[in-house]
């Protein structure tokens, strides 16, 4: 009887392992000027942690770039903590922590121009 529920809890704890939930993420990246996506920008998502997540059998960083309306979809990420980092050409670079929990998840980014810069060192009139 006590090997019988050995054997049931390590079956239990097996198929918990293997029920990982899973987000079907989309990257949404906009122009805070227009409003309008950005094309060819490159989004890098990193997975930080997840609850019964092994780390060793899953792909835990995904590099891609946004099509002309400015998504990318990421077909099949646990749930758990991400890093998601923007780069494009004459915008800001952009980096945040989010929260995947959702089968299907959208995370819209505005991003922002670059600010002028300045110097202590140039002449003022």
């Amino acid at each position: 009887m006590r090997s019988f529920r050995v054997i049931l809890f390590s079956l239990l704890i097996a198929v918990q392992a293997f029920s990982v939930e899973m987000t079907r993420l989309t990257v949404q990246v906009n122009s805070a000027d227009t409003g309008k996506g950005v094309d060819r920008a490159t989004v890098v998502v990193r997975f930080r942690h997840g609850v019964g997540v092994n780390l060793k059998k899953i792909n835990t960083s995904w590099e891609t770039k946004t099509n002309q309306q400015g998504s990318v979809s990421i077909p099949s990420i646990p749930h758990g903590e991400i890093t998601v980092q923007i780069i494009a050409k004459d915008y800001q670079t952009f980096g945040d922590v989010y929260q995947l929990d959702q089968e299907t998840q959208t995370i819209t980014i505005k991003l922002n121009r670059p600010q002028s810069q300045y110097s202590e060192d140039a002449k003022h009139p």
